[in-house]
C-alpha cells in the first residue's frame, strides 16, 4: 500500500468537491483518461469540462489499493438532486503522484472486478 497514492486520490476528491479546478488539474496527468458507463474522454480539457459541468460531489468511503490502482467507494450526490445519495465507486490509476486515469462504476463490486482488486486490498 502506498500512502502517496491514497493521499493523491483523497486530494483529487477534495479538489473536485470544492470546485478547485486548478488543483484538480495539477493532480492529474496531461493525458488523463476519464470515463464511466456513458463514455470516455482524454486530457485535461476533458477533465475540466466534466468537473465543471457534472455537478457531482463524491465523498470517499472504503478504499482499496494495489500497485498504483486505487478503488474508492463513494457517496455520490448530484447538484440537481442534492438529497438523493447513491453509492458508486471509482477506479484510479496513480503514477508519480498524479492521477493518470479514473473510471466511474455503478457500484463497488464492478470497480473491484474491473481492476482485479479484492477485499485483501482494503485499506484498514
Amino acid at each position: 500500500m502506498s500512502t502517496s497514492e491514497i493521499a493523491t486520490v483523497l486530494a483529487w476528491h477534495d479538489a473536485l468537491n470544492s470546485s478547485d479546478i486548478d488543483t484538480l488539474l495539477a493532480l492529474s496527468s496531461d493525458d488523463i483518461d476519464i470515463g464511466d458507463m456513458q463514455g470516455a474522454g482524454q486530457g485535461l480539457a476533458a477533465l475540466r469540462n466534466w468537473a465543471t459541468t457534472a455537478g457531482v460531489t463524491l465523498t470517499p468511503g472504503r478504499m482499496y489499493v494495489h500497485e498504483g490502482v486505487v478503488v474508492v467507494e463513494e457517496e455520490t450526490r448530484v447538484a440537481a438532486s442534492p438529497d438523493d445519495v447513491t453509492t458508486t465507486a471509482s477506479a484510479f490509476r496513480v503514477v508519480h503522484d498524479q492521477v493518470t486515469s479514473v473510471f466511474r462504476h455503478g457500484d463497488l463490486a464492478s470497480a473491484l472486478a474491473a481492476t482485479d482488486l479484492t477485499e485483501a486490498d482494503l485499506v484498514s
